[in-house]
């Protein structure tokens, strides 16, 4: 299969050095494999998300020298397939709906037996009746991914799941990330959900990603095994810090990429002061 990895940003602020180098180094990583590159506009989030910042997007990438295929893919116009990924989980009983509102998750959490799930939230589906009854109030709900039902469908495999990394070989822990959601009565999917699909149509062998999201990796694998969708292989590289040590965040005005150049900057220096971060 050839090679095939994307860049995947949010258009909820401008680009910044850190966008760059994620950016860069699966650009780079294609480049030397004659693979193919793809960028896709994860704009799910419709109340952040703003087309000023993706034209910003390309318009940044454009100057770093970077091409991609087209069409580019915007997470916001395939939203039937995500709906669809969830039925299908819906119907085999690995997602319920829970009613809990954020702070009570939280609380939840807090008040739980410190352990192994001492972090993260368990809960199961409420009773046909009481659902019922919440349903037709109107109350808002989230999809939880069941890792009780999970593990009962997957059986042995899901404690042989893993996924291959740079270094080699991960043993994933899906139990670590508890019952997470994946959408949202209002929302179709959320980044877990949309992410390890949109690879999977994509036909994405690679993901180059930072080491932030090395953790989702552990949960990404437990969805691509309940999707019955390839594992890609990921690699997850540094992450570009501010002077301070911080991780660079969008508000960094500083440090975006348009800033950068209309400061005088090119792509060469660009790159030269990535190469001195890390």
């Amino acid at each position: 299969m050839r090679f095939t990895t994307r860049f995947a940003p949010s258009p909820t602020g401008y680009l910044h050095l850190g966008h760059a180098f994620s950016a860069l180094e699966a650009f780079d990583a294609a480049q030397a494999a004659r693979g193919r590159f793809l960028l896709r506009i994860e704009d799910l989030d419709r109340g952040r998300c703003r087309p000023e910042f993706e034209a910003a997007i390309l318009e940044d990438l454009r100057w770093l020298g970077l091409r991609w295929e087209e069409p580019v893919r915007r997470q916001s116009e395939h939203m039937g397939q995500y709906e669809a990924a969830l039925q299908t989980l819906s119907a085999r009983g690995l997602v319920y709906r829970c009613f809990r509102t954020r702070r009570e998750v939280a609380e939840a959490i807090a008040t739980a037996p410190h352990g192994a799930s001492g972090e993260v939230f368990h809960s199961e589906a409420l009773p046909t009746a009481e659902e019922g009854e919440r349903l037709a109030r109107g109350e808002s709900f989230a999809w939880r991914l069941s890792l009780a039902q999970a593990r009962a469908e997957l059986g042995r495999a899901f404690d042989e799941l893993a996924f291959e990394d740079e270094a080699g070989p991960v043993h994933a822990e899906p139990g670590r990330h508890g019952d997470v959601v994946l959408a949202r009565k209002e929302f179709p999917a959320s980044y877990h959900l949309a992410s390890v699909l949109d690879d999977a149509l994509q036909g994405v062998t690679h993901v180059i990603r930072g080491e932030d999201l090395h953790e989702a990796s552990h949960l990404h694998v437990l969805l691509q095994a309940l999707l019955e969708i390839p594992t890609p292989l990921y690699r997850h590289h540094k992450l570009i810090l501010s002077a301070d040590g911080k991780r660079l965040a969008k508000r960094d005005s500083s440090a975006t990429l348009r800033s950068l150049r209309e400061a005088g900057k090119t792509p060469a220096d660009v790159r030269t002061m990535l190469a001195n971060a890390t």
